[in-house]
């Protein structure tokens, strides 16, 4: 079989443009201004106080992110009103595009409708009635999408599975709503080592399949491979590597970890991504620069 054309996906902010691209530097998405699992941030923005996102977002984009994924999914709000407050707010601190994260369809509108640029939205799965809630969003707002290939049934362990669901989100979303391939993002489902020693070879088989298959870019939560083990940085900092050769071109991540950062950008290198070493080679002059 041939292998399918890899394709671009292209984010913009009102001022600069990201592309992700299976022949680009990989895309490194800034996942901290999220308030899942932290208790202070939540009553912090229960209370109208959004001083902590400056903060995140200064701490993601020192870090190296590329993207920033926005979060807002707190209990006892209103998360439209907080979400396109947070995406007003984080436009006017960075140049960045961002990526809207909610599950709930009229947060993701409320988003949209005050970001200025080209979003990606994160997310769907091959649930028909998840797709026939966001895609119309991500087509009248020309976004693109990051989309899950498990359904109403399960999270499936099989890559085959996997494919299969794949498709059927491909073929629904740009058939039936005339979204380009090149807008749909797949998360191949990356699962803790932990619960099951063969989660990540499944991992990345899908990877290399949905590549040569497809074509379209991918990207996963860096962190869930890691979950429930120790040294957490040094699994990432091996597993997206790995899984850059497989196909990944993006991952969703906490960018103040500089071990797992430094071994995407020795990747970037190594894989004829940074041309002529230019990224690499800076990075290390700033940090001279800092340790001077």
């Amino acid at each position: 079989m041939t292998p399918a054309p890899r394709l671009e996906t292209v984010l913009r902010s009102a001022t600069q443009q990201v592309v992700i691209g299976h022949d680009t530097r990989f895309c490194l998405i800034g996942e901290r201004i999220n308030p899942t699992g932290r208790r202070i941030f939540q009553e912090q923005l229960r209370a109208g106080d959004l001083s902590a996102i400056e903060r995140d977002v200064q701490a993601q984009v020192e870090g190296g992110a590329d993207v920033l994924d926005i979060n807002m999914g707190v209990p006892l709000t209103d998360e439209a009103e907080l979400l396109a407050k947070a995406i007003t707010m984080v436009q006017k601190l960075t140049d960045k595009p961002i990526c809207i994260d909610s599950s709930v369809v009229e947060a993701l509108e409320a988003g949209l409708a005050v970001y200025q640029g080209r979003a990606l939205v994160n997310s769907i799965t091959a649930e028909d009635e998840r797709m026939e809630q966001i895609l119309p969003l991500v087509k009248k707002y020309d976004a693109a999408i990051i989309a899950l290939p498990n359904d109403a049934d399960e999270i499936p362990m099989e890559a085959e599975k996997r494919i299969v669901l794949t498709r059927k989100i491909i073929e629904v979303a740009t058939k039936e709503y005339g979204i380009a391939a090149a807008d749909i993002v797949i998360d191949p489902l990356a699962m803790p080592i932990g619960a099951d020693q063969d989660v990540v070879n499944v991992t990345l088989d899908t990877m290399r399949r949905i590549r040569d298959e497809f074509g379209v870019n991918m990207t996963c939560g860096a962190s869930n491979v890691s979950f429930g083990m120790p040294s957490r940085h040094a699994l990432g900092a091996a597993f997206l590597p790995m899984a850059m050769t497989a196909g990944l071109t993006s991952a969703i991540m906490d960018t103040r970890t500089p071990q797992i950062v430094e071994s995407v950008k020795a990747a970037d290198l190594l894989l004829g991504h940074d041309e002529w070493g230019g990224a690499w080679i800076a990075a290390h002059r700033a940090r001279q620069t800092v340790t001077a």
